[in-house]
């Protein structure tokens, strides 16, 4: 920043010097049009003076009944009214003159004013627009900082929750993977248990058919060991009753 400051410092210092520069040629060519004009003014001064001074003086002295020196002096006093007059007469217009040329130099001087102070208007208009400038580029180079900074954390913080990111994905990947297996597993436990029911149903089957064999042999043997009973029963009863029979006849 201090480069560009005096940068600019040299940039206004040579427009100043070149704006005085400016005026001074303005003024020089000014001066040098109005001595033209003055000069110009001048050659063609006496051609239309001349006759008016003639005129003026034409009938000053009488040269009727003069002698020859009378003549000369009348002459020479004539002419020198003549010069007389038309030096009055020259300088009554040089000093119109200088006073148009000093109006018009005031003209000029104060057009040089008005254009100074337009001028000086316009640098103090530049000045603070560049001083706005400034500040507009200050406050952009911070948001640009600041910008940076942001764009900064902001990779740092994709960057974490891409990494963050990545970590769950690979743990869900494991976790599913442990999910697939303990599903597999379970489905295969699933599979052996609902074998192994079948097998045990047909077992049961198989041992509730046979149960019921068994226990149709036992009402079998049951049936035959009471009705083996009921003869034996049978049997001993009529014998005792025999046997007390023929107790009592002897």
């Amino acid at each position: 920043m201090s480069k560009e400051t005096e940068k600019k410092g040299l940039g206004w210092f040579k427009a100043g010097r070149a704006h005085e520069e400016e005026t001074e040629s303005w003024e020089s060519i000014i001066v040098e049009k109005e001595i033209a004009a003055a000069q110009v003014e001048e050659e063609t001064a006496p051609e239309e003076i001349l006759p008016q001074v003639e005129s003026a003086n034409k009938n000053v002295f009488s040269k009727e009944n003069q002698d020859k020196v009378s003549l000369d002096l009348i002459v020479a006093v004539e002419n020198l009214l003549k010069d007389r007059q038309l030096v009055r007469i020259k300088q009554s217009d040089l000093a119109k003159r200088l006073l148009e040329a000093n109006e018009s130099i005031s003209r000029y001087k104060q057009d040089l004013e008005k254009r100074d102070e337009l001028i000086s208007e316009k640098n103090k208009e530049i000045q603070t627009l560049e001083n706005s400038l400034t500040n507009k580029q200050m406050s952009y180079d911070q948001l640009l900082e600041d910008y940076k900074e942001f764009q900064q954390n902001s990779n740092n913080e994709y960057e974490n929750i891409s990494n963050q990111l990545e970590t769950a994905q690979d743990k869900y990947d494991k976790l599913n993977e442990e999910f697939t297996n303990s599903k597999y597993e379970q489905m295969r436990k699933v599979n052996e248990l609902e074998e192994r029911i079948r097998s045990m149903e047909i077992e049961n089957k198989k041992y509730a058919t046979q149960n019921k064999q068994i226990l149709e042999e036992k009402n079998e043997l049951m049936q035959t060991i009471n009705e083996f009973t009921e003869r034996m029963s049978f049997s001993f009863t009529s014998k005792l009753n025999s046997s007390n029979n023929s107790s009592e006849q002897e």
